[in-house]
């Protein structure tokens, strides 16, 4: 709960409802920071907090993070983000979880909590990508992975979430944000350029750019 709290909404209270949640001052507190908004001298950031609130809510998904309560569990490594690694998901190549359904569990959780549309702006999966003999990079781990997300987001918007974009991470390779490698791809437009430099940076396009061609052309029914 207090996982949930801290990484998903302390931010996000204050953008969506204007105000900070009824916990953040004890949260505060544990860190011993002293905050003049508890003074009553911040009556003016309050008001400007609640009048600066957003119109939508945006946000980007790879993974699920799993937390522990043993603080030596805690300590080990797990996703990006840090946490537990979860026995029950399978992972990619970087060691990050591939949780389709934790997308839908957080469309549901963040709509029913704000109650304004939502934006999902990066997904996406970072692979080692190999050319086969024909030369062409047949990459069905990443259409997997980008049709079993799509369709966790059509299940939330049948239960209710107005769900307004998505968009992919990223069209075409780059540096790993990361990682700081070229090893790591994500787009579905091979770069032609490796980890030492070498290559002369020409565009291929990979078997999931003519997939989610047609996700687009058909407004995701084509899967």
């Amino acid at each position: 709960m207090e996982a949930e709290r801290v990484f998903n909404f302390y931010c996000g209270d204050v953008q969506c409802r204007g105000a900070y949640s009824a916990w953040a001052p004890s949260y505060w507190k544990q860190l011993g920071v002293d905050v003049d908004y508890m003074k009553g001298l911040a009556e003016k950031d309050a008001e400007t907090l609640k009048a600066g609130t957003v119109d939508f809510y945006s946000f980007s998904y790879y993974q699920s993070t799993t937390v522990s309560a043993d603080p030596d569990k805690a300590k080990g490594k797990g996703n990006l983000l840090g946490g537990v690694k979860n026995p029950y998901l399978e992972a990619s190549e970087w060691g990050w979880t591939i949780d389709p359904k934790g997308l839908r569990y957080y469309l549901e959780t963040v709509y029913d909590r704000y109650q304004i549309p939502l934006m999902i702006v990066e997904n996406g999966l970072g692979a080692v990508d190999v050319k086969a003999e024909d030369g062409k990079i047949h990459d069905d781990y990443r259409i997997d992975y980008m049709k079993k997300h799509i369709e966790q987001m059509a299940i939330a918007i049948e239960h209710g979430v107005d769900l307004m974009g998505y968009t992919m991470w990223g069209c075409i390779d780059l540096v790993s944000a990361s990682t700081g490698e070229m090893k790591k791809r994500y787009g579905f437009i091979y770069v032609d350029k490796d980890n030492d430099g070498n290559g002369d940076l020409h565009r291929e396009r990979k078997d999931s750019f003519y997939w989610y061609k047609k996700v687009i052309e058909s407004n995701g029914e084509i899967l």
